[in-house]
């Protein structure tokens, strides 16, 4: 495990974090820290613990919207997909279909040129 120093509200803090997630975990900390600057900015010094809760709550926040986000590009997604699915079976059947009516013509064409020809 790696050992990180984080800043948050101007403390240090030190982190393991697995070999190699030390920049991730770093970009975290300042992901919170600047959301702890935030309720300070708003709301004054209220408190280590209670700034900590505030910025928590913000960050969840954010990542709520940001899921929601993403299940509502899900079902777009899903319905765009279940309408190319639909436009590709009625294209099948156009095909299919117009084949049949060429084939009928065909069969009077050849059957107009006969007659033509006698």
């Amino acid at each position: 495990m790696a050992h990180v120093i984080v800043q948050v509200n101007g403390r240090p803090y030190t982190m393991q974090c697995p070999e190699g997630e030390e920049p991730h975990l770093r970009d975290l900390a300042e992901l919170l820290d600047s959301e702890v600057q935030r309720v300070k900015a708003s709301v004054g010094n209220v408190g280590d613990i209670r700034m900590l809760v505030m910025a928590g709550l913000m960050v969840a926040d954010r990542l709520s919207e940001a899921i929601a986000k993403i299940q509502n590009l899900e079902e777009q997604v899903n319905g765009l997909r279940e309408a190319k699915n639909a436009a590709q079976l009625e294209a099948l059947e156009v095909q299919a279909t117009l084949g049949e009516r060429l084939m009928v013509a065909s069969e009077r064409l050849e059957v107009l040129a006969l007659h033509l020809g006698k």
